[in-house]
């Protein structure tokens, strides 16, 4: 198991890593800054592959180096109940490398109980895959007690971790849930809701980031 422990200072950029161009359309604000420092919202592409790839090399980067690092976008809900524009705080992504636990899930939970009031916030361990998961296998994933999947953030908390440490974190927006399959993003109710709610996220991760700043006990 992968553990995160903070740098020895407060890391002075924000790194927001997404896989889809809709879901950095969500996320804009890349390249603003907030109280510590810069922001940068990144499309790695899809896949866990394309998120190594595009987080380290990004982590390269000058402007980068010791970023807080959060993996955003949409995700399948596994625990019957869930809606599309649900949020989930990972309290660990879980991926075939074994399991990264994140840092202030329940910052990130209160800050966006603020952001998004009345929303639901699920909290729990995030599965990966490399692949679209439906059907049957997302009801064998709901065995493993993970409440929900997708491709990237597993791969992003684990390389993000593996270029030195610094806090990481996972929010993801239902899109698809077991009583409400998506077919097609951006077509139907649920699928609309789920791009307004990512939308209107950044303030919350902006919080978390400041956070950081605070004695930690």
């Amino acid at each position: 198991m992968e553990r995160s422990s903070g740098p020895a200072g407060p890391p002075a950029s924000l790194l927001i890593a997404c896989a889809l161009g809709i879901e950095r359309l969500a996320l804009r604000g890349g390249g603003r800054g907030d109280a510590l420092g810069t922001v940068t919202v990144i499309r790695t592409g899809m896949g866990p592959k394309n998120a190594e790839r595009a987080v380290a090399r990004a982590l390269g980067e000058d402007r980068n180096r010791g970023a807080a690092v959060i993996a955003s976008g949409f995700c399948a809900g596994l625990t019957p109940g869930m809606n599309p524009g649900d949020l989930i705080v990972a309290d660990e992504t879980r991926g075939p490398y074994g399991s990264t636990p994140c840092t202030g899930t329940g910052l990130l939970v209160d800050a966006l109980t603020r952001a998004l009031p009345g929303r639901a916030v699920h909290t729990g361990p995030l599965t990966g895959s490399d692949h679209v998961v439906r059907g049957q296998e997302l009801a064998d994933l709901r065995t493993t007690g993970a409440v929900a999947v997708d491709m990237e953030s597993a791969a992003t908390l684990r390389i993000a971790l593996s270029t030195g440490p610094r806090p990481v974190a996972a929010v993801r927006v239902v899109v698809d849930a077991p009583e409400h399959e998506l077919v097609r993003i951006g077509t139907v109710r649920g699928g609309i809701s789920a791009f307004r709610v990512l939308r209107a996220v950044l303030p919350a991760f902006h919080e978390w980031h400041r956070s950081l700043l605070l004695p930690r006990r």
